[in-house]
């Protein structure tokens, strides 16, 4: 991929990873809660659904998705039901303080990374979307893998950097969360912006 093309790509992928979305809620609030090094499995997840969305778009199962009505309706009802019940679980979660060491009790050991995977692989506009913006920046006449290696190497880098800037912001509020009540506005606050994410996903179109 030749440099003029590169560069608005990496333009294109800033803009889209800093819009705010299901996966920043997810590495804010798991970075909030457990700490940097518990966001990173989110958000290793989110990069892992990430690189299996190029690769459906790549086999050209995204225009599928993106052509047909009722795939792209069950795809999105199931990712809208997925965000709203990480909503209510978190909106419902145990108080539990950090204690002096800023440690959760209750820690989770694995499921960050699944969790990461399923929110963006639930949602059908980021294939849809891909679909549309990765043939831009594709030279038809060159060969393709080293194409889709540099692609599929950007957007992963960029996201990670995106995502990782965002969980390491929320980790400066971290000492907040000794606090029982403010640990329960934090409960609050990610479960209803997970519900919000949900609603606007299932209300939203191709």
């Amino acid at each position: 991929m030749s440099w003029n093309l590169w560069l608005p790509f990496l333009v294109a992928n800033l803009v889209i990873s800093v819009s705010p979305g299901p996966g920043a809620v997810l590495s804010m609030a798991t970075g909030l809660r457990h700490g940097y090094g518990a966001a990173l499995r989110s958000i290793a997840g989110l990069q892992a659904a990430l690189l299996l969305q190029l690769a459906v778009v790549t086999l050209g199962l995204g225009a599928l998705l993106a052509t047909s009505a009722t795939a792209f309706l069950v795809v999105k009802v199931l990712g809208a039901v997925y965000l709203v019940w990480l909503g209510v679980a978190k909106w419902r979660a145990r108080v539990e303080a950090l204690d002096e060491a800023g440690s959760a009790a209750g820690r989770p050991r694995g499921g960050l990374f699944m969790q990461g995977m399923l929110v963006n692989l639930t949602n059908p506009k980021a294939i849809v979307f891909m679909a549309a913006l990765v043939p831009q920046f594709m030279v038809a006449t060159a060969p393709q893998w080293p194409q889709i290696l540099v692609i599929a190497t950007t957007m992963v880098v960029v996201d990670t950097v995106v995502m990782s800037c965002y969980a390491l912001l929320a980790t400066r509020f971290r000492p907040l969360l000794r606090n029982p009540n403010a640990l329960r506005i934090q409960n609050r606050v990610f479960g209803g912006l997970f519900v919000g994410a949900g609603a606007f996903l299932a209300a939203s179109s191709r």
